[in-house]
């Protein structure tokens, strides 16, 4: 938590402790910009902000006690847990609460939160339409909505009937008494309200994201359009979506593409660990495989270049589940601290790294040793080779990983060449049968500088190679087996090589590999 100085009054007034701002929220927009992705048509755009704790408000939508889908109760009750705690600490942070269960508030009569909604003075501005369902902004004109909603998205079998058993918020979730909470299902008092605590910032969670959620007179579509500062937290909610339905995804792709299309078209999305730390929420059911991308470097703009390849790619078209955690410093104490990692580990199943010379704090680097030592995948690129080596430079309860290259990527690191020379990346006599080269055509080049890496360690199997002119070839792209680990690494990574679709190629079918999972043929061609 950030803590900010209290301002001068000038008057006698009591502002009441819950609503005495107490801090803020670091959080990271993620939104989506159509035709500049290589791969998909869409470019995914990172966007850090710092938002006052005073200013923004948490809008729980629909999350009520009982569903007509007996699978949208349960996971409705698996996620809410989380959105509870994500309340509780947006609460003490200062934030306004919304509890917005959609007709229900007869429930509430009486209630003081309810009562402080219908007695909030209608705001002077109330923008036109604000009291009605939205179905489409002009902006999404230009997409295709992603998932077939036509037969109410029941994914139960037996399917459950229609009907609208709800009769109020679940009890899962808190409602404060205090002056932080209002119960409002109305477009006109939730603006009001805003309007009245100069709320321009809006977290929206809750269900059902491609009905309620972007619908509602209080939802993404109208917040965004009439000027708030909305993002959906994309890890708290859920959608109705049958994958028997067009287009025939798992349930949870499923709401990845809901997610896409409003990052596209509506609003930017956050996780929940952007305000809670530790790791996003992910539903019991949702048995993808998980990966997580650990980034923290300075030399080869990966914050950027990542992200998008993980959107377009491992999300896309891999179907896998991604987490990505961040180092928050290049310098400085918070040099060698990559938060949410440790959590993140607890149930990945594999570990991507693009980290340069980061020494963890000890119970950090433990579990990284401890997923690799249970058997556990692990991929890296260009840096990664040293990732944990700081040469003894590093805080009291900072540990360093100093032979992670040769003893689990089995490369040998020395140093590089001279940026300039264009590196020619050529295939492995013998090698073209490896199935991580499957689609990956037989030379390519690379601007980034030829890093040293003879010898590699027994046991390894050289893929590819570099050369530039004058200098012995080196090895680009290996694979090792470290314990039971199946271990992929490459030096390349340069910006200019997520350009290239033979080097996306090669980084979806080294995850996959590491993955023991099919490496899917490449298209025909003709």
């Amino acid at each position: 938590m950030r803590t900010v100085a209290f301002p001068k009054i000038l008057c006698c007034l009591v502002i009441p402790a819950s609503v005495v701002a107490q801090g803020s929220f670091d959080v990271v927009k993620r939104s989506r910009t159509r035709g500049k992705g290589a791969a998909s048509g869409t470019a995914v755009r990172e966007v850090r902000e710092k938002w006052d704790a005073r200013k923004s408000a948490v809008v729980v939508c629909d999350m009520w006690n009982e569903h007509w889908c007996k699978g949208a109760t349960r996971r409705g009750a698996e996620v809410a847990p989380r959105i509870d705690a994500f309340v509780r600490e947006a609460r003490r942070l200062g934030s306004t609460i919304v509890h917005a269960p959609s007709g229900c508030m007869k429930t509430y009569t009486g209630h003081p939160s309810r009562k402080r909604a219908q007695e909030t003075p209608k705001a002077k501005s109330l923008p036109p339409l604000i009291a009605r369902w939205c179905h489409s902004i002009p902006e999404e004109s230009g997409g295709v909505y992603p998932v077939d909603q036509s037969d109410g998205g029941c994914d139960c079998d037996p399917r459950c009937q229609g009907g609208g058993p709800w009769t109020k918020q679940t009890e899962l979730i808190g409602i404060d008494e205090g002056p932080s909470d209002v119960i409002s299902d109305s477009g006109e008092e939730i603006w009001s309200v805003f309007a009245q605590r100069g709320i321009d910032n809006v977290f929206v969670v809750g269900v059902h994201t491609n009905m309620c959620v972007l619908g509602r007179p209080f939802g993404l579509r109208n917040l965004s359009r009439y000027g708030k500062n909305v993002v959906l937290v994309r890890d708290l909610t859920d959608t109705m979506y049958n994958p028997e339905a067009w287009p025939r995804v798992d349930h949870f792709r499923g709401t990845d593409l809901i997610v896409e299309h409003i990052e596209k078209f509506v609003c930017p999305t956050i996780t929940s660990a952007d305000v809670l730390g530790g790791e996003a929420f992910r539903f019991p059911r949702d048995v993808r495989p998980k990966v997580v991308i650990a980034v923290a470097e300075r030399e080869y703009q990966t914050w950027e270049t990542l992200p998008r390849f993980v959107v377009d790619s491992l999300e896309s078209r891999l179907g896998l589940d991604v987490t990505i955690v961040r180092g928050k410093a290049n310098s400085g104490p918070g040099r060698n601290f990559i938060p949410g990692l440790r959590e993140a580990l607890e149930d990945a199943d594999l570990l991507f790294l693009s980290v340069r010379r980061r020494a963890l704090p000890a119970a950090d680097l433990a579990a990284v040793r401890a997923h690799v030592a249970a058997g556990g995948p692990v991929v890296g690129i260009r840096t990664s080779s040293h990732s944990f080596d700081t040469r003894g430079k590093h805080p009291d309860g900072h540990a360093e990983w100093r032979d992670f290259d040769p003893a689990v990527l089995g490369g040998n690191y020395r140093g590089h060449h001279g940026n300039g020379p264009t590196t020619t990346v050529t295939m492995v006599p013998g090698a073209r049968a490896h199935p991580i080269l499957a689609g990956v055509q037989g030379e390519f080049e690379s601007v980034g500088s030829l890093y040293q890496v003879s010898p590699l360690e027994k046991g390894t199997t050289p893929l590819l190679t570099g050369a530039i002119p004058g200098k012995p070839a080196e090895p680009v792209a290996w694979t090792n087996v470290h314990g039971r680990s199946r271990v992929f690494y490459t030096s390349l990574g340069h910006a200019k090589d997520f350009e290239t679709a033979a080097f996306r190629r090669l980084l979806e079918n080294g995850i996959l590999w590491a993955l023991d999972r099919r490496i899917p043929a490449p298209p025909a061609k003709g």
